[in-house]
């Protein structure tokens, strides 16, 4: 119907201004905007009410409920923030404390949803800065571009990563995850603090830190429940892999594997009602009207035509991580990584990508998550991490600064992480 094609283009549209001109008003979150495009895509008849229950994915909701959950627990005991200190006070120079910084930020966003550590980082960078004299805007972009390399690395890093390693059918998400991603990611970031301290002529120098680790731990219990039901998760999805890839019993839900270890740790804290008020609602509020909203401008058929302008067909073997990485860094800047992420997922699946198609959905998974160190607004984390620094500390860092070194990080990340698909 020829009103439904307008409409789908119209919520196109008002999605991409919105992300465009955000800036302009920072008290709009992106949740309640997509929760208005949804009710658009409802009431414009693109996606019936009835249709509702079907379109939403509560494996992946049940998924972040569950993570946000853990990830709450383990901020709010000083878990995060023990395990920062603990690693960057063992170093002793400017080039140590940039890569150091790098390391653990990028390795706990791999576990913990990269959106948390951006909540968590700038206050740590900011007390480094002022003890060691480097330059907050140089740890900034460290922080920034670290999470969002760590958070490539594994299926819970991201929601993007989420959303793909459930709805893709990939038989072991975390084993294929980890296989192809963990050490172009470790070399990753280890070489980009090296880029931002030569482009920002950080000098080398010998450095002695006053910091006491555990002086962040605020709830030693509270940290030990955090810590056993993080590694509970991980350890349940491993197994979970490797009993699907030997076709014995196993979940195929994989989303409700957080969740269910989230359950048990609510009865065993102090104050569950604390811990829960701490979960991203907003992001679950996101993920829910997303899906509605995004279904809408599938059904009106806007988003396969945009898409097949840069991919007709499934390319071939030797072409295939190569162009997905371009078109989900290029879109993914236009609509942000997770729409474009849940609308790319659908259409590859009209091509006839599979759960056998591992390269092709990990070759998703990286490039739509990298494409947030290309800008500012690339990835959510950054905006974080840019309203935390502006609201407390009175400074901010300029998207032409951001994009300056962003263009370089970018280019040779994706160079990294492309190698090492290929080679494997």
């Amino acid at each position: 119907m020829i009103h439904h094609y307008l409409l789908g283009w119209l919520l196109l549209f008002m999605l991409i201004s919105f992300l465009v001109l955000r800036s302009k008003n920072p008290k709009m979150p992106v949740w309640a905007f997509m929760s208005f495009l949804a009710f658009m895509s409802v009431i414009g008849g693109l996606v019936s009410v009835d249709e509702i229950p079907a379109v939403i994915d509560l494996n992946v909701i049940f998924f972040l409920i569950g993570m946000f959950s853990i990830v709450a627990l383990a901020e709010s005991s000083g878990l995060l923030g023990l395990i920062s200190y603990w690693f960057i006070t063992r170093v002793k120079s400017t080039y140590g404390i940039l890569i150091a910084s790098s390391l653990v930020f990028g390795l706990m966003a791999s576990f913990a949803v990269n959106d948390t550590i951006a909540v968590m980082g700038p206050p740590i960078v900011y007390v480094i800065s002022k003890a060691t004299g480097i330059s907050l805007e140089a740890l900034l972009l460290v922080l920034a571009f670290s999470i969002t390399i760590g958070s490539v690395t594994t299926p819970m890093g991201n929601p993007q990563n989420v959303l793909i390693s459930i709805s893709s059918g990939m038989k072991a998400p975390f084993i294929s995850f980890v296989t192809y991603l963990f050490i172009p990611t470790l070399i990753n970031l280890i070489v980009t603090p090296i880029i931002v301290s030569f482009i920002e002529g950080i000098p080398r120098k010998k450095l002695e830190l006053g910091l006491i680790a555990e002086e962040s731990l605020k709830n030693r219990k509270e940290a030990i429940i955090a810590t056993v039901s993080l590694v509970s998760v991980i350890f349940i999805m491993i197994t979970n892999d490797i009993l699907r890839l030997e076709s014995k019993p196993h979940i195929e839900e994989i989303g409700f594997i957080p969740f269910l270890v989230a359950s048990a740790m609510y009865f065993l804290v102090d104050e569950p009602r604390k811990i829960i008020k701490e979960i991203d609602w907003g992001t679950i509020m996101f993920f829910i009207t997303m899906f509605i909203a995004m279904q809408g401008i599938w059904n009106a058929g806007v988003a396969g035509e945009i898409i097949s302008v840069f991919l007709k067909s499934k390319p071939s073997q030797a072409i295939e991580p190569f162009a997905i990485s371009a078109i989900s860094i290029l879109l993914s800047q236009l609509l942000s990584n997770v729409p474009f992420v849940k609308l790319f997922v659908t259409y590859m699946s009209t091509l006839g990508y599979t759960g056998n198609d591992v390269k092709a959905w990990i070759s998703l998974a990286m490039s739509s998550t990298i494409a947030g160190n290309l800008t500012l607004f690339g990835a959510a984390s950054n905006i974080i991490i840019l309203e935390m620094i502006e609201s407390r500390y009175n400074f901010t860092i300029s998207f032409k600064k951001f994009f300056k070194i962003g263009v370089v990080v970018t280019a040779i990340n994706l160079t990294v992480y492309l190698l090492f698909i290929y080679l494997l």
